[in-house]
Protein backbone atom coordinates (compact mmCIF):
# COMPACT_ATOMS: atom_id res chain seq x y z
CA UNK A 1 0.00 0.00 0.00
CA UNK A 2 2.87 2.69 0.22
CA UNK A 3 1.96 2.98 -3.97
CA UNK A 4 -1.31 4.51 -3.04
CA UNK A 5 -0.40 6.32 -0.04
CA UNK A 6 2.49 7.87 -2.64
CA UNK A 7 -0.29 8.54 -5.52
CA UNK A 8 -1.86 11.23 -2.99
CA UNK A 9 1.37 11.97 -1.04
CA UNK A 10 3.56 12.80 -3.94
CA UNK A 11 1.30 14.11 -6.79
CA UNK A 12 0.96 18.05 -6.77
CA UNK A 13 -1.64 18.46 -8.84
CA UNK A 14 -4.35 15.46 -6.96
CA UNK A 15 -2.56 17.58 -3.61
CA UNK A 16 -3.64 20.82 -4.87
CA UNK A 17 -6.98 19.45 -5.88
CA UNK A 18 -7.89 18.75 -2.19
CA UNK A 19 -8.62 14.75 -2.77
CA UNK A 20 -8.47 12.81 -0.04
CA UNK A 21 -8.16 8.72 0.11
CA UNK A 22 -11.03 7.37 2.00
CA UNK A 23 -10.71 4.12 2.28
CA UNK A 24 -8.23 1.12 0.21
CA UNK A 25 -8.67 -2.53 -0.09
CA UNK A 26 -7.45 -5.01 -2.89
CA UNK A 27 -9.35 -3.61 -6.31
CA UNK A 28 -11.38 -1.00 -4.55
CA UNK A 29 -10.55 2.84 -3.31
CA UNK A 30 -12.74 5.53 -2.21
CA UNK A 31 -11.93 9.21 -2.75
CA UNK A 32 -13.44 12.32 -1.35
CA UNK A 33 -13.06 16.26 -2.56
CA UNK A 34 -14.57 18.92 -0.30
CA UNK A 35 -15.99 21.45 -3.04
CA UNK A 36 -14.26 24.95 -3.12
CA UNK A 37 -15.31 27.70 -5.53
CA UNK A 38 -12.21 27.04 -7.06
CA UNK A 39 -13.54 23.58 -8.67
CA UNK A 40 -16.42 25.10 -9.66
CA UNK A 41 -17.00 26.34 -14.09
CA UNK A 42 -18.31 29.47 -14.70
CA UNK A 43 -22.39 28.66 -14.37
CA UNK A 44 -21.31 27.51 -10.36
CA UNK A 45 -21.42 23.92 -10.79
CA UNK A 46 -18.68 21.39 -10.53
CA UNK A 47 -15.73 21.50 -13.45
CA UNK A 48 -15.74 19.38 -15.67
CA UNK A 49 -11.95 18.77 -15.31
CA UNK A 50 -12.11 17.85 -11.79
CA UNK A 51 -14.67 15.26 -12.36
CA UNK A 52 -12.90 13.78 -14.46
CA UNK A 53 -9.51 14.02 -12.24
CA UNK A 54 -11.79 12.70 -9.57
CA UNK A 55 -12.87 9.59 -11.38
CA UNK A 56 -9.73 8.95 -13.00
CA UNK A 57 -7.29 9.22 -10.05
CA UNK A 58 -9.86 7.11 -8.24
CA UNK A 59 -9.88 4.46 -10.66
CA UNK A 60 -6.19 4.41 -10.78
CA UNK A 61 -5.71 4.06 -7.24
CA UNK A 62 -7.70 0.73 -7.18
CA UNK A 63 -5.68 0.18 -10.26
CA UNK A 64 -2.36 0.49 -8.15
CA UNK A 65 -3.76 -1.92 -4.90
CA UNK A 66 -3.57 -4.54 -7.42
CA UNK A 67 -0.03 -4.27 -8.45
CA UNK A 68 2.98 -5.77 -7.06
CA UNK A 69 5.94 -3.69 -5.58
CA UNK A 70 7.87 -1.48 -7.72
CA UNK A 71 5.52 -0.95 -10.51
CA UNK A 72 3.15 1.78 -10.78
CA UNK A 73 0.06 2.34 -13.12
CA UNK A 74 -0.44 5.11 -15.90
CA UNK A 75 -3.84 5.95 -17.73
CA UNK A 76 -3.81 4.77 -21.41
CA UNK A 77 -7.17 5.54 -22.17
CA UNK A 78 -10.77 6.57 -20.28
CA UNK A 79 -13.96 7.80 -21.04
CA UNK A 80 -16.38 9.57 -18.72
CA UNK A 81 -19.90 9.58 -18.68
CA UNK A 82 -20.86 13.27 -16.91
CA UNK A 83 -24.48 12.34 -16.55
CA UNK A 84 -25.70 15.28 -14.44
CA UNK A 85 -24.28 18.94 -12.93
CA UNK A 86 -22.25 18.49 -9.97
CA UNK A 87 -23.01 20.43 -7.00
CA UNK A 88 -23.34 20.33 -3.35
CA UNK A 89 -20.27 20.38 -0.23
CA UNK A 90 -18.27 17.35 -1.60
CA UNK A 91 -17.82 14.59 -4.35
CA UNK A 92 -17.30 11.13 -3.32
CA UNK A 93 -16.04 8.50 -6.21
CA UNK A 94 -15.32 4.75 -5.80
CA UNK A 95 -13.11 2.73 -8.38
CA UNK A 96 -13.23 -0.94 -8.64
CA UNK A 97 -11.38 -3.12 -10.58
CA UNK A 98 -12.89 -5.17 -13.00
CA UNK A 99 -10.18 -6.84 -15.19
CA UNK A 100 -6.47 -6.89 -12.85
CA UNK A 101 -3.82 -7.94 -15.48
CA UNK A 102 0.11 -8.48 -15.82
CA UNK A 103 0.03 -4.86 -18.55
CA UNK A 104 -3.64 -3.63 -18.38
CA UNK A 105 -6.00 -3.04 -15.50
CA UNK A 106 -9.13 -2.12 -16.25
CA UNK A 107 -11.34 -0.10 -14.13
CA UNK A 108 -14.43 1.73 -13.39
CA UNK A 109 -15.36 4.94 -10.92
CA UNK A 110 -18.54 6.39 -10.11
CA UNK A 111 -18.70 10.14 -9.07
CA UNK A 112 -21.52 11.03 -6.57
CA UNK A 113 -21.81 14.94 -5.25
CA UNK A 114 -23.95 16.17 -2.68
CA UNK A 115 -23.46 15.65 0.87
CA UNK A 116 -23.00 12.46 3.36
CA UNK A 117 -26.92 11.82 3.46
CA UNK A 118 -28.12 12.97 -0.11
CA UNK A 119 -26.04 12.43 -2.88
CA UNK A 120 -26.42 12.24 -6.60
CA UNK A 121 -24.48 9.64 -9.53
CA UNK A 122 -22.95 12.38 -11.33
CA UNK A 123 -20.23 11.15 -13.46
CA UNK A 124 -18.97 7.07 -14.51
CA UNK A 125 -16.21 6.56 -16.17
CA UNK A 126 -13.96 3.62 -17.41
CA UNK A 127 -10.27 3.72 -17.47
CA UNK A 128 -7.76 1.54 -18.64
CA UNK A 129 -4.33 1.32 -16.69
CA UNK A 130 -0.79 0.26 -18.10
CA UNK A 131 0.94 -1.36 -15.42
CA UNK A 132 4.62 0.22 -15.59
CA UNK A 133 7.69 -1.40 -14.29
CA UNK A 134 10.33 1.21 -12.29
CA UNK A 135 13.45 1.39 -13.99
CA UNK A 136 16.79 0.59 -12.18
CA UNK A 137 19.15 3.77 -11.80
Amino acid sequence: MDEIRRLFDTAPFIRDLGMALVSIAPGRSETKLLLAERHLQQDGVVHAGVLATVADHTAGTAGASQIEAGAYVLTAEFKINLLRAARGECLHCVGTVLKPGRRLIVAESEVFDGSPDHSRLVAKAMVTLAVMQTRSK
